[in-house]
């Protein structure tokens, strides 16, 4: 399960990224990617660093357990359960990626605080505002289901944590300032991940 585990996850890599930044980059001759350099120690910084370093990890993890050098937690190693986040993680890498298309020419990754791009509040972005993160959490957290190590938990902890603070003070800042008013009612109608949690009650 561990292999099946690695494979899912390096093919929903792939797909979700390098794939979607290839189809990108021949369709608007943009990559998407944004590429920023926050202040060492800065939230923005510890977003970037807990994301890469739960992505990484999302390598290392399964490969550990699959070559025996780490031991699933017996509490969490169960048949049912591994079935159960086969089948989550391959709905949550569809989802990234179907979020990914929802987004169309306005797709990124990163910010550009100078660039102004369509917001896209339509689709699957009517049910909650960050349908990409949603869609990377399941998928993590089906991997994790699949090999429940330690280090597969840190991983999924630093992916929930990193993508917690790249919404929260890159990206809702960001939008808020380039949209204003619009991104504001937004907020007020549409969950953060889930739909109908999270949503704003002020201007702020």
């Amino acid at each position: 399960m561990a292999w099946l585990a690695f494979t899912l996850y390096l093919t929903g890599i792939l797909t979700a990224f390098v794939l979607r930044t290839w189809l990108h980059k021949r369709r608007t001759g943009d990559s998407g990617h944004r590429h920023s350099h926050p202040p060492t120690g800065s939230a923005a910084w510890w977003a970037q660093a807990l994301l890469g370093i739960g992505t990484l990890g999302g390598f290392i993890a399964p490969l550990l357990d699959a070559t025996g050098t780490l031991d699933p937690l017996p509490a969490l190693h169960h048949p049912p359960i591994q079935v159960i986040g086969t089948v989550v993680a391959l709905i949550g890498f569809f989802g990234v990626y179907a979020a990914q298309q929802a987004m169309g020419n306005s797709w990124r990754i990163g910010v550009d605080a100078a660039e102004r791009t369509t917001l896209v509040t339509t689709g699957v972005f009517g049910l909650v505002r960050n349908p990409v993160f949603t869609a990377i959490i399941t998928a993590m957290a089906g991997i994790t289901a699949m090999t429940p190590t330690w280090a597969q938990l840190l991983a999924l902890a630093a992916v929930i944590a990193g993508i917690e603070l790249q919404v929260r003070v890159v990206e809702e800042p960001y939008l808020r300032a380039t949209h204003g008013t619009a991104y504001t009612d937004y907020t007020r109608r549409t969950g953060r991940f889930l739909p109908g949690l999270g949503r704003t009650t002020s201007t702020t």
